[in-house]
C-alpha cells in the first residue's frame, strides 16, 4: 500500500510540474511554441527527434550539421521530446532572467544623473575589466541588440525591455 501511495504521490507531482510549465507563458506565448514545435516536427508524430532536426536545418540552408550536435540537442531534454518537454527547455532557458525592475536598478548604478542614457564605450569598457569580465565578442553581442543613439549612448530603459520582453522587431 506505501508503493502505491509513493507512485500516486510521484505521478501527481509530475502532474503539477507538467502544468507548472503552462503557467510560466501566457497563452500567446505557448501558441507561438506550438507553432515552432509543429515546424520542427517535421513527421507530425508529436515528438522531434534527430531526423526532424536535420530536415529543419536542412529547410533553413544548413545541410551538414553533425550527429554529434544533434545528440547534444535532443539530450538536453533528457527523453523523448513532445510539446511539454519542448516547453520546459524554453522555460529552464527562460527562467533565469532577473525581472525588470532589477535590472533597470543595475542600470542606473551607472547614471548618476538619472538621463535614461549609459555611455556605450564607458559600460563596454566596465564590462570587459570588472567582475565577470566579458569577452570582446560577449560586448558586441549584448550591444547588437541595444539601442544606441548616434552619440553613442545606449538608452537602457528600451534595453531592459528588450531583455525581458524580447525585440518588437522580432514580432512585425
Amino acid at each position: 500500500m506505501a508503493s502505491k501511495k509513493a507512485s500516486n504521490k510521484r505521478q501527481r507531482g509530475g502532474q503539477k510540474s507538467c502544468s507548472n510549465v503552462f503557467s510560466m507563458f501566457e497563452q500567446s506565448q505557448i501558441q507561438e511554441f506550438k507553432e515552432a514545435f509543429g515546424c520542427i516536427d517535421q513527421d507530425r508524430d508529436g515528438v522531434i527527434k534527430k531526423q526532424d532536426l536535420r530536415e529543419t536545418y536542412g529547410q533553413l540552408g544548413k545541410l551538414n550539421v553533425k550527429d554529434e550536435e544533434l545528440d547534444e540537442m535532443l539530450n538536453e531534454g533528457k527523453g523523448p521530446i513532445n510539446f511539454t518537454v519542448f516547453l520546459s527547455l524554453f522555460g529552464e532557458k527562460l527562467n533565469g532572467t532577473d525581472p525588470e525592475d532589477t535590472i533597470l536598478a543595475a542600470f542606473k548604478l551607472f547614471d548618476p544623473n538619472g538621463t535614461g542614457f549609459v555611455n556605450k564605450d564607458e559600460f563596454r569598457r566596465l564590462l570587459m575589466n570588472q567582475a565577470d569580465k566579458f569577452s570582446a565578442e560577449e560586448v558586441d553581442q549584448a550591444f547588437a541588440l541595444a539601442p544606441i543613439d548616434p552619440t553613442g549612448n545606449i538608452d537602457y530603459k528600451s534595453l531592459c525591455y528588450i531583455i525581458t520582453h524580447g525585440d518588437e522587431k522580432e514580432e512585425s
